[in-house]
């Protein structure tokens, strides 16, 4: 009774459902037996404690409840005094289990005790346990979820705050980007793994500067062909179809926990609670954690305009470095109570059945799957052609690429929301990287080092794009950085990573990762040989060699295959969107280019200068339109050829109905 319980899955159908529901015996003298017999309904169809679903039902709090429990079984209410004195018998590290199971060991005058705070059929178990073992209940005390937060963070918020920031530090030191982590590694293991890469810069830098740079820009050529290459392989994979079958029963759904950490956010937060408030799932089953930050009082007070609920508790994070989304996240975590968490940002509209799509993608898949990716779909694509492009970028991302890298069994770079977790297989791996400002990515490439692998699945997840180029440039420099420091991190130990992640991880991390950034970074360097062999094409009147060099093959193909990535990937995704019509867009495609070799530049700079800051992106600045999904059709295969032609794009007979 008094041990630290391990973490279980939920998602089944639990014996104590079966049978009367007693934790009503104590409001029978108070309530009208109607509203007592639809509880107790509402209770067997959904599989969890009638007094959830009065609380739920706004018919009474969970302090009253619990007063009337506690006098009709006689088990005390511990009072916030004498649980604030008495002595956790637990280790520290033990603290985070408190709040993820609602159970405080207490040891007080020399007794042990065991604080309950009441979740899904607690009560009803409390109820039977008071007839058939009376003993038992002396020794318990009833405390409300409340009361049991308030109690943890005056008695371990230092030690949950230090768990939020370098708990991934701590336990995996390899594997995280905390400064701490590089000033404790030994030089001779820096020396022993990356020799071989000092020795190829070297041997580059003795190389005559023409040379250099034919040698610089040829390796970048086939890094760029290789990850254009990957793109275009993924998209085009065929999609295995998605067999249909029934859901579990209302009752056997698991507790999901939604996590949203909000900083700034006064603007989109009631969206974003009318859109869980949609979702089509038991609210009694709803686990809702909303994190925001100690100086952020607008968002506070936003929230507070929907007045107290059942269903969402409020936590604020600590005032502690690194101020970013993935510490906050894990400061949420160990007060989650569902066996599924999933992740929304605070501009986020899911599809009201994504939590049950989801379920149904971990039921097919083994349980090595512990995560599935929703698609992120932009709404606002109409502001400026920067939502455009963003638009575009979204649908090939989610709805085409990333569906086809979970077919070929690669690490999946996740999103930043609309992911889906199992829980006790997320703290095992040890949540989130605090100093990692695209925590996502880097968790990806993370759980495939454990064993683990994730997938997508047919859910979307409405977004809202920066319109103008300060807004996305500061996201945009974020995310560049945050994909150098998952590069770097996982590439500490290359040898370590090729055995934990496969050579299907490895080479996913360089392409990927390592190819979206080397790519955004070598345009200038290619601008550069441009005007470089342009200059001494005039100074000298030879023709240039960047026209008839023994190389021109491999970089016109670069070029080539990365438009054609870009342009074939995006078409299939807007085309699955339903957004054909948007496909213009993809002829700017070199403009977008020059502006993320402008982030990719400036994220570099921050690398080095500021490379935990995490530079907000603004939310609710636009209105919302949103799009629905359309099959890949052979008509929209003629839409988007369409847009390659410039012929078809003038000829007013080529019409576009999406």
């Amino acid at each position: 009774m008094y041990g630290v319980p391990s973490d279980d899955d939920n998602h089944q159908h639990h014996t104590l459902s079966i049978g009367a529901a007693s934790e009503l015996d104590c409001l029978r003298d108070y309530f009208a037996p109607d509203l007592l017999q639809a509880a107790a309904e509402r209770s067997r169809k959904i599989g969890t404690g009638a007094d959830r679903v009065l609380i739920q039902w706004g018919v009474l709090d969970e302090a009253s409840y619990l007063r009337h429990l506690a006098a009709h079984i006689g088990v005390r209410i511990d009072p916030p005094s004498d649980t604030l004195r008495s002595e956790i018998p637990l280790r520290r590290r033990h603290f985070p289990r408190i709040a993820q199971h609602g159970l405080l060991p207490l040891l007080r005058d020399g007794e042990y005790l065991l604080g309950i705070a009441p979740r899904i059929l607690t009560a009803r178990w409390l109820s039977r346990c008071a007839i058939k073992s009376p003993a038992v209940i002396k020794r318990l005390r009833l405390l409300s979820t409340a009361q049991l937060n308030q109690t943890l963070m005056a008695r371990a918020h230092a030690s949950l705050a230090y768990a939020a920031s370098e708990g991934l530090n701590r336990r995996f030191p390899g594997l995280t980007a905390a400064p701490a982590a590089l000033r404790n590694r030994p030089p001779w293991r820096f020396r022993r793994h990356h020799a071989g890469f000092v020795a190829a810069a070297v041997s580059l830098l003795m190389l005559p500067p023409l040379a250099l740079l034919h040698a610089v820009s040829s390796l970048l050529a086939i890094w760029f062909l290789a990850f254009s290459g990957l793109r275009i392989a993924g998209a085009l994979i065929p999609q295995p179809t998605t067999p249909v079958s029934p859901g579990p029963y209302d009752d056997e759904l698991p507790v999901y926990t939604i996590i949203a950490a909000l900083y700034r956010e006064a603007a989109s937060v009631g969206q974003l609670l009318r859109a869980i408030a949609a979702l089509d799932y038991p609210k009694e089953k709803l686990d809702v954690i909303l994190v925001v930050e100690p100086d952020d009082r607008e968002t506070r007070a936003a929230i507070a305009q929907w007045g107290p609920s059942p269903s969402f508790q409020v936590l604020v994070a600590p005032a502690t470095l690194p101020r970013t989304k993935p510490k906050a996240l894990n400061w949420a975590l160990p007060f989650a109570h569902g066996s599924f968490v999933t992740i929304y940002d605070a501009e986020d509209i899911p599809e009201p059945n994504q939590l049950r799509a989801a379920l149904d993608a971990f039921r097919i898949h083994d349980a090595r799957t512990i995560c599935v990716q929703a698609s992120l779909c932009i709404d606002n694509s109409a502001d400026s052609w920067l939502s455009r492009m963003f638009a575009a970028e979204y649908a090939g991302q989610f709805d085409v690429f990333l569906p086809g890298l979970a077919v070929l069994g690669l690490p999946l770079p996740l999103g930043g929301s609309s992911n889906h977790f199992r829980t006790a297989a997320l703290r095992q791996i040890g949540g989130w990287d605090a100093y990692n400002v695209t925590e996502d990515a880097d968790l990806g490439y993370r759980l495939a080092r454990f064993g683990y692998r994730a997938t997508t699945f047919a859910s979307t997840t409405f977004e809202e794009a920066p319109s103008r180029f300060d807004g996305w440039l500061r996201q945009r420099s974020r995310w560049m950085k945050g994909w150098m420091q998952t590069w770097a991190v996982h590439m500490r130990a290359p040898r370590r990573l090729w055995r934990e992640a496969g050579v299907k991880g490895f080479l996913s991390l360089n392409l990927l990762i390592g190819g979206n950034v080397l790519t955004a970074l070598a345009i200038p360097i290619l601008l550069a040989e441009f005007v470089i062999y342009l200059g001494l094409h005039v100074a000298t009147d030879q023709p240039s060699a960047l026209f008839t060099g023994p190389l021109i093959e491999l970089h016109i193909t670069a070029i080539a295959a990365g438009y054609a990535s870009t342009i074939i990937v995006g078409l299939m995704g807007l085309a699955r969107r339903g957004q054909i019509r948007n496909g213009w867009v993809l002829m700017l495609t070199p403009i977008y280019w020059a502006l993320l070799s402008v982030a990719a530049w400036r994220a570099l700079y921050q690398l080095f200068k500021e490379p935990y800051h995490w530079e907000k992106t603004e939310h609710g600045m636009t209105a919302r339109r949103r799009t629905a999904p359309s099959r890949w059709t052979a008509l929209n295969l003629t839409r988007a050829w369409a847009f390659l032609t410039p012929l078809s794009r003038r000829n007013p007979d080529v019409k576009d109905s999406a």
